[in-house]
């Protein structure tokens, strides 16, 4: 069975060292991080892929950290903690009131940030490491579905098809975030992945010969030219 893979947790913060800090602790505890140093990166960032949780800094060098959170909370329904060196009371109203969940005054004690950002994922329903994940075993998708635990998948007229682990990892990883843009990295699992591996493709390739009526012309699994790729249908999960 696939396991589920790590939250995704953004970082916005425009103080390298404080950045690093953030990011260590959240990845020694298995945590997925990306970091960013204002606003207009995450922003930019979250149109390609949308994390369980933004950690954000109100102090930025291009906008206001009260303007971004707002902003985080209108395009996305991931998570917000607020990490600042502000300690008024109506800032921290302000931060709440505008979309946090949360909020962090500098200097922090690392474990002690890690455990509000399990809180938060817990309040809503996201899987953070250590937290026992969700069994979600059968999806829906464009007349499609798919037994994760017995690689089955079974075609709008019934036809059942027994896909290899490789493909089934792969069509998961797109069912736990359709309509989001995932890169080749994210359906591989890996990092830093040579550009010379096709890997993937050849991957994905396999499942649109079994899921689309026109290979050459997909409908379910589109590619995003120059981003990677996408599943283009709703997803229902039991």
């Amino acid at each position: 069975m696939v396991e589920a893979a790590a939250a995704l947790v953004y970082v916005v913060e425009d103080d390298p060292e404080v950045a690093r800090l953030v990011s260590l602790a959240l990845r020694d505890f298995g945590f997925a991080c990306e970091t960013f140093g204002d606003g207009a990166g995450v922003l930019r960032r979250l149109q390609m892929e949308q994390p369980d949780l933004c950690i954000v800094d109100l102090g930025l060098p291009d906008m206001d950290g009260m303007e971004l959170v707002r902003e985080i909370a209108r395009r996305c329904s991931c998570g917000v903690l607020v990490l600042t060196g502000r300690g008024h009371t109506v800032d921290r109203v302000m931060a709440l009131e505008g979309g946090g969940d949360d909020y962090v005054v500098k200097p922090f004690e690392p474990r002690e940030l890690v455990a509000r950002v399990r809180s938060i994922l817990r309040r809503r329903g996201a899987v953070a490491p250590g937290m026992a994940p969700l069994q979600r075993r059968h999806a829906r998708f464009a007349g499609w579905s798919l037994d994760c635990a017995a690689n089955l998948l079974r075609a709008p007229d019934g036809t059942e098809t027994l896909l290899g682990t490789a493909e089934t990892q792969v069509l998961r990883a797109f069912l736990e975030r359709p309509h989001q843009i995932l890169t080749r990295e994210q359906l591989m699992g890996a990092r830093d992945l040579s550009p010379l591996d096709r890997s993937i493709d050849v991957r994905i390739s396999r499942l649109r010969r079994k899921l689309e009526g026109d290979a050459q012309n997909p409908k379910i699994i589109k590619t995003v030219y120059g981003a990677g790729y996408m599943l283009a249908a709703a997803v229902e999960w039991t």
